[in-house]
């Protein structure tokens, strides 16, 4: 059995979803397995990860909206801002959301469909250096 493991690091501009497939499918090709499973694991409480559509932008634009909806900032809203307004906001968000993903290697590759990608889901505004450890496990 060989296994390998990475942090990946994902700079962000603020709110948003931020892809890094292509990360991922050159790290995973780079270990030569044609069988195995990756994990991902984002190493913050205020960020997640997504497998998520990655043709359409007005898809990731409808998810930032929607979740904008069900954990809006506001003054007074939250007990927890100890980091400005969009501190609580972002812990809901992530835990609505997933901190880890597992991905099916087969045939050497992500077994993604045609149309998902996988994102890292900031919930912050200001810009951050994101960590994404992968772990990638086959014969």
């Amino acid at each position: 059995m060989s296994q390998f493991a990475t942090i990946l690091r994902v700079r962000t501009r603020g709110r948003g979803l931020y892809e890094f497939t292509g990360d991922l499918v050159e790290w995973v090709e780079a270990r030569g397995l044609e069988t195995g499973l990756l994990t991902l694991f984002c190493r913050h409480t205020s960020a997640s990860l997504l497998i998520q559509e990655n043709a359409a932008p007005a898809v990731r634009d409808d998810l930032e909206a929607f979740f904008e909806l069900l954990a809006p900032e506001g003054k007074g809203r939250y007990s927890h801002d100890d980091e400005g307004p969009d501190d609580m906001p972002a812990h809901i968000r992530a835990a609505l959301t997933a901190v880890s993903l597992s991905i099916p290697i087969v045939a050497g590759r992500l077994a993604l469909g045609t149309w998902q990608g996988v994102y890292l889901f900031e919930h912050r505004r200001a810009p951050h250096l994101r960590e994404v450890a992968a772990h990638l496990l086959g014969p």
